[in-house]
C-alpha cells in the first residue's frame, strides 16, 4: 500500500457509518411503529382469550407483526423498478421469454391468511429490445405478491407492469394458488386452487401467441 491510496481506503471505511447515520431517524420511527403494533396485538389476542402468559405465547405479539412486517414488504417498494435491469439482447427477433413454476406466498386482503402457489411470466420482446435480468421478473412478481392481495389483481399488477415498463410486444401471467381462506376455514375445501390467466398486448390479441404461452405455463 502507498501513501496515496490511503485517503481513499480511509472514505470507503467511513461511508457505512454515516449511512448508518443517516438511516437512524427511519429505523427509529420503524421501531417506534413496531413496538406500537405489537401492543395492538397484544391486545387482540387479550380480546379473543388467548393466555399471552405462557412461555410459548408471551412474544407471540411481537412475531405475528414481524411476520406480517416481511410478508407485506411489498408495499413499501416499487416492484417494477426491478425491471430496469436490462441486457442487449441476443437475437433480432426473439421468442417469448417466460420464467416458470415461480413460488410466490400472499395475503388474501380479506381474511390475512394466505395463498400459495405458482406463476408463469412472460413476455415478448420488441425486435432488438433489450431483455430484462432474468431474476428480476422474479423480482418483480414477488414485489406485488408480498402485499395485502387477490388473485385477480395480482395477476393483472404483474402482466400490466411488464407490458408497459418493458420494450416488449405483449405480456402474460397464470396464477395458481391454494387459498387458506378457503382450504383452512369456512367451506374448508382442501386442495382446491384457483388459476387465473392475464393476457397483454400479442399474447391477448394473437392466437398464436396465446396457444404457445398456454403451453408453456403448464409444460
Amino acid at each position: 500500500m502507498t501513501v496515496e491510496d490511503a485517503p481513499e481506503m480511509v472514505t470507503r471505511h467511513d461511508a457505512p457509518e454515516m449511512m448508518a447515520q443517516d438511516d437512524a431517524p427511519e429505523m427509529v420511527a420503524r421501531d417506534d411503529v413496531t413496538d406500537q403494533a405489537s401492543l395492538h396485538a397484544r391486545r387482540m389476542m387479550a380480546a379473543l382469550d388467548l393466555p399471552l402468559d405462557t412461555p410459548g405465547l408471551a412474544g407471540t405479539p411481537a412475531r405475528l407483526i414481524a411476520a406480517l412486517r416481511e410478508l407485506t414488504a411489498g408495499t413499501r417498494e416499487d416492484p417494477g423498478r426491478h425491471l430496469e435491469v436490462t441486457f442487449p439482447p441476443e437475437a433480432d427477433k426473439p421468442g417469448i421469454i417466460a420464467v416458470t413454476n415461480l413460488p410466490f406466498i400472499s395475503l388474501c386482503e380479506h381474511h390475512l391468511l394466505p395463498f400459495v402457489g405458482s406463476m408463469t411470466v412472460a413476455y415478448l420482446p420488441s425486435p432488438g429490445a433489450p431483455i430484462v435480468g432474468l431474476s428480476k421478473l422474479a423480482r418483480m412478481a414477488q414485489g406485488f405478491a408480498a402485499r395485502p392481495q387477490v388473485q385477480e389483481r395480482l395477476g393483472e399488477q404483474i402482466a400490466e407492469t411488464l407490458h408497459t415498463r418493458v420494450d416488449c410486444l405483449g405480456a402474460a401471467c397464470q396464477v395458481a394458488a391454494e387459498h387458506f381462506c378457503m382450504t383452512l376455514r369456512g367451506i374448508k375445501a382442501a386442495g382446491a386452487r384457483m388459476t387465473t390467466v392475464h393476457l397483454k398486448g400479442a399474447f391477448e390479441r394473437d392466437p398464436l401467441v396465446r396457444e404457445e404461452f398456454l403451453r408453456l405455463r403448464g409444460s
